[in-house]
């Protein structure tokens, strides 16, 4: 079953972007937005409230649950940045460790501000966040 709070809303990322009202905050997210675009090479859609996917995949786990995610995705939240990138807890090798300074949740890697980590990391752990779900689910 699909939850409808996760389908991709084409036209709301402008929308989204121009109700922050924190200039750090919104220039935090103008740059995710360049480094997740330019690495991944798909156009940024909302899913759901907050999260701001690139790409596409679906998925089926066990017959029992079926949906559709974005390949690589962010999310504004009250305090911090969620970076959603596939296989962010199982290790990612030196990637991760390079990154800078974030704190790991279940499914995503928590930032306070692009600042505290290296773009060029983020950029290779977004690569292989799509070559794994790619090679996964397609």
């Amino acid at each position: 079953m699909t939850d409808v709070m996760n389908q991709p809303r084409h036209s709301e990322v402008d929308l989204f972007i121009s109700q922050i009202t924190d200039e750090t905050r919104k220039n935090d997210v103008f740059r995710l937005l360049q480094i997740f675009e330019q690495t991944s090479g798909f156009e940024p859609r909302m899913w759901g409230p907050s999260m701001i996917g690139f790409g596409k995949y679906h998925y089926m786990i066990d017959e029992k649950y079926e949906g559709d995610a974005p390949l690589v995705a962010f999310a504004l939240k009250k305090t911090k940045i969620n970076l959603y990138l596939a296989h962010c807890n199982s290790g990612s090798g030196k990637e991760l460790k390079s990154l800078g300074k974030f704190s790991k949740g279940k499914s995503c890697l928590y930032i306070k501000e692009v600042d505290d980590i290296k773009e060029e990391v983020l950029q290779e752990l977004i690569v292989q966040s799509i070559s794994y779900l790619k090679n996964m689910y397609q």
